[in-house]
């Protein structure tokens, strides 16, 4: 269930609300008689039709082909307007002469959901039809997708979710996230060439000669369910999911009892934990083991 977060809004959310269709401005001056000359703007989205961004739609379309990628989605973020559900929250109450309650006071909040695994989400919309018919009673705040992302993280959501409830929801995980607040380019951790050489640092330094190979690869949880409605069991598409995005298989040697294999896992993973960059680059792993084949 979407729930308002109760920490104080961002300043440019707080920003654009403030006395949003009021007679005056912030100064309270009257906007009667007032124009911008010629060639200026209010703000950037005031000529906004509230539609989805054509790279985003494009890279969509490509990404259900199967021709595109996730980082391509991601990357169509970069530039891209998307608007934000704000609501109303209750902030102070009075009781009237009779013994009637009234509101008092209210502020106005972010709207936050709950991700399948417990961890706190941001919704970000990409055209404003999508965010009516998801919360009909919020407010849309038209944002760039870069200011969207450093919400999130003001509000310790770990996770942006495009168009909830749509017929292709996708979920944007925090390093991309971080990556677009940073306006920096994402690579997923399953395609970063620094990532599979921390791995490989892993095995070196462990130095278990029972560990014989170690690789990485996108795992299961990067995929979305395309709800289709020409496909009634719909699609899974390669990207957008919300499971582990990070698949790590180990080859170790057989014989090794389950204390032993459990000692190997632990000193890997304590070696992964421990790398910086490692930890900032991938969200969520799921470790394989296996074992040599015949030849090897």
């Amino acid at each position: 269930m979407p729930e308002a977060s109760k920490k104080q809004l961002p300043a440019h959310i707080a920003s654009a609300l403030a006395g949003a269709g009021g007679a005056t401005d912030s100064a309270g001056r009257p906007w009667t008689g007032r124009a911008l000359p010629e060639g200026e703007r209010y703000h950037n989205f005031q000529d906004d039709d509230g539609s989805a961004d054509p790279r985003f739609m494009e890279a969509m379309v490509q990404l259900l082909a199967g021709t595109g990628a996730e980082s391509d989605v991601v990357a169509s973020l970069a530039t891209a307007r998307v608007f934000i559900p704000i609501v109303a929250q209750l902030a102070e109450q009075a009781v009237g002469e009779h013994g009637l309650v009234s509101d008092k006071e209210s502020d106005m909040a972010l709207v936050t959901v709950q991700a399948p695994d417990g961890r706190r989400a941001l919704p970000v919309f990409t055209h404003s039809e999508a965010l009516k018919r998801w919360l009909p009673e919020a407010r849309p705040v038209a944002v760039y997708t870069a200011r969207a992302a450093l919400s999130a993280v003001a509000e310790e959501a770990q996770l942006l979710v495009l168009d909830p409830g749509s017929e292709r929801p996708f979920v944007v995980r925090r390093p991309a996230m971080w990556a677009l607040a940073q306006q920096q380019d994402w690579v997923p951790s399953y395609a970063d060439s620094s990532v599979t050489q921390v791995l490989l640092d892993s095995v070196s330094a462990v130095g278990n000669p029972a560990v014989v190979g170690i690789s990485a690869g996108a795992g299961q949880g990067i995929e979305s369910l395309w709800d289709n409605k020409t496909e009634p069991s719909g699609r899974l598409v390669a990207g957008g999911g919300v499971g582990p995005e990070l698949a790590v298989t180990i080859t170790l040697l057989p014989g090794l009892d389950q204390l032993a294999v459990a000692g190997v896992l632990n000193a890997l993973q304590n070696f992964w934990a421990g790398n910086e960059y490692f930890a900032q680059a991938v969200d969520s792993i799921k470790v394989r083991l296996r074992h040599p084949g015949p030849n090897g």
